[in-house]
């Protein structure tokens, strides 16, 4: 089977998953009465005095299969429902937040992934020896350590004791140009948007408030992929293909990233999928501690408010990127080895 006709029948059933996403999160809709759903929609006093008129709207009442088609309906037209911590729609609130979150991703995803692999490559190639032994050690230090725990150290030390950094998304000065009319939101990226502003001096303060989420997340994610990509690495490179292509006198760095590197990066390419879902989800924990308001933050202050649309609208939104990057995994091991296209 061609990587083409491979990519489409994935693609074919990534439909039933993502529709089993929503029955799951619809489910979980019907432990409320049609009242308390009813409120979800209610965006001012006045429509609150009359909950009947969203009942019979949204189909609140009717059998089950009529109720999932209108709000799926809904879903797919963005009506998520209404956000009572940011006061206007769900799907609204989430945009805003997605900036952040995409921004924070963008430097964590590549340092995360790239620097993981090429650290698990090093130690099992260079296995027993000093750069092995530290690249261990510091892995499991970096995947012991609570997040929250990090993260605070990080804030104290640096932010508190040094003054180096800062927390939240922008300094004072900066944040103050930004919602300012001299200043256009072309992204909603700090970094981008300073620059095409021709203030140089936002996105390096946006950078600078980026360093110490981006070094908690880094530290404690890039653990799991170098302990994987060694684990996977050192298997590879006992095997007879490997030992063949070196007895046959091919170089050593062709042997390890032309032949062993490729079919070891196979269990590395599922935990860095689930790793960028999980990041672009929003890392609840890391921007609320950092006071770093993206999707993480708005999800974590909508369960500690008991906003059931913003807690929903997010979880419909973290199944969608978690369908998406098993997508995306199974296609690219599709590319790595041509024999899970026969699967």
């Amino acid at each position: 089977m061609g990587l083409r006709a491979f990519m489409i029948r994935r693609l074919l059933l990534f439909i039933p998953t993502l529709i089993g996403v929503t029955l799951l999160i619809f489910a979980v809709l019907q432990v409320f009465t049609p009242i308390q759903r009813a409120a979800l929609y209610v965006t001012s006093p006045r429509e609150a005095r009359d909950l009947g008129k969203i009942i019979e709207k949204y189909h609140l009442n009717d059998p089950l299969h009529i109720q999932y088609y209108h709000w799926m309906t809904a879903v797919l037209h963005g009506n998520l429902g209404w956000s009572e911590i940011t006061h206007q729609p769900v799907l609204a609130s989430m945009i805003q937040a997605a900036p952040a979150t995409i921004e924070l991703v963008i430097f964590v995803i590549p340092l995360t992934i790239l620097l993981g692999i090429y650290l698990g490559v090093k130690s099992a190639v260079h296995r027993d020896s000093a750069i092995d032994h530290i690249t261990r050690i510091t892995s499991i230090i970096g995947w012991s350590l609570p997040t929250f725990w990090f993260a605070i150290i990080l804030i104290a030390v640096f932010y508190g004791g040094l003054g180096w950094f800062g927390i939240g998304r922008l300094g004072n000065e900066a944040y103050q140009l930004v919602i300012s009319d001299q200043f256009v939101r072309y992204t909603g990226l700090n970094t981008v948007d300073g620059l095409l502003n021709g203030q140089l001096w936002v996105t390096l303060d946006a950078l600078e408030h980026l360093v110490l989420p981006v070094t908690a997340l880094v530290v404690v994610q890039i653990a799991l992929i170098i302990r994987v990509m060694r684990s996977s690495m050192l298997e590879e490179l006992s095997k007879g293909y490997v030992v063949t292509a070196r007895a046959k006198g091919l170089a050593k760095n062709v042997v390890v990233n032309k032949h062993a590197r490729r079919n070891a990066l196979i269990p590395t390419v599922t935990v860095s999928g689930i790793l960028a879902a999980g990041l672009l989800t929003g890392v609840v924990i890391t921007e609320t501690v950092f006071d770093y308001k993206g999707l993480g933050y708005f999800a974590a202050h909508g369960a500690m408010q008991l906003d059931i649309p913003a807690v929903l609208g997010f979880a419909l939104f973290a199944g969608l990127m978690f369908c998406a990057a098993n997508l995306i995994v199974d296609v690219v091991y599709g590319y790595l080895d041509p024999r899970i296209r026969l699967g």
